[in-house]
């Protein structure tokens, strides 16, 4: 009996955060055809290899990129992992867009987005983000449009289904995203850490932010 109430009682520590986080931004996720208009795209990293995006950056790029050709943003901001000198992920985003028709000025390059919490955070702080376009996986979207909406970014998402093409890995990623969702519960309405780097504010976006 205590058991399984010990159990049960984990299953909805587990369970509630998702489904708040769910809940609370279904409807601010869409399809890219129809999402709302905004001045930035807030591109998520996923990895680099060999100096190119993996399949899974690759496709958030794609999709940024569509959303800038058909004019929904007029920007693009690349938040990713360059802690070590021999990995430039948020390079490597922006020269794919370079080289698929986004102009170099339009788009910004936050190199210090560790995780999702550091990249809403500092599109805010950092770069004066106040509305954006969140482009991630889909089974990550519910969370990404959370974090940024609670730390001050007007955020809606689109996602990328494309990683359906990999279920063992999906479930897997999935899985986690369960555990992943709890802490950005915790952090975003508990401890509200302040990102692993700050610094002066970056000027780049500002015209495109403030529609100048």
């Amino acid at each position: 009996m205590l058991a399984g109430l010990l159990g049960f009682l984990a299953l909805l520590l587990v369970a509630v955060p998702t489904l708040y986080v769910r809940v609370s931004t279904a409807s601010h996720r869409y399809a890219a055809v129809d999402v709302p208009a905004a001045p930035v795209a807030i591109v998520l990293g996923a990895g680099v290899r060999d100096g190119q995006p993996t399949p899974f950056l690759r496709r958030r790029l794609d999709v940024a990129i569509d959303l800038f050709v058909r004019g929904r943003v007029r920007g693009l901001l690349m938040s990713g992992d360059n802690s070590k000198d021999d990995y430039d992920e948020v390079g490597v985003m922006a020269a794919y867009a370079v080289a698929h028709g986004v102009p170099a000025e339009v788009i910004a390059q936050d190199h210090a987005g560790f995780d999702t919490y550091d990249s809403c955070y500092r599109a805010r702080a950092i770069f004066g983000v106040t509305r954006a376009i969140v482009v991630t996986q889909s089974f990550h979207l519910p969370r990404a449009v959370f974090v940024c909406r609670e730390v001050g970014v007007a955020a809606w998402g689109v996602g990328d289904d494309t990683s359906r093409s990999w279920p063992a890995l999906t479930r897997r990623l999935e899985v986690r995203e369960v555990f992943s969702t709890g802490k950005a519960l915790w952090e975003t309405k508990v401890t509200r850490p302040e990102p692993h780097f700050l610094g002066p504010r970056i000027a780049v976006l500002d015209a495109i932010v403030h529609g100048t």
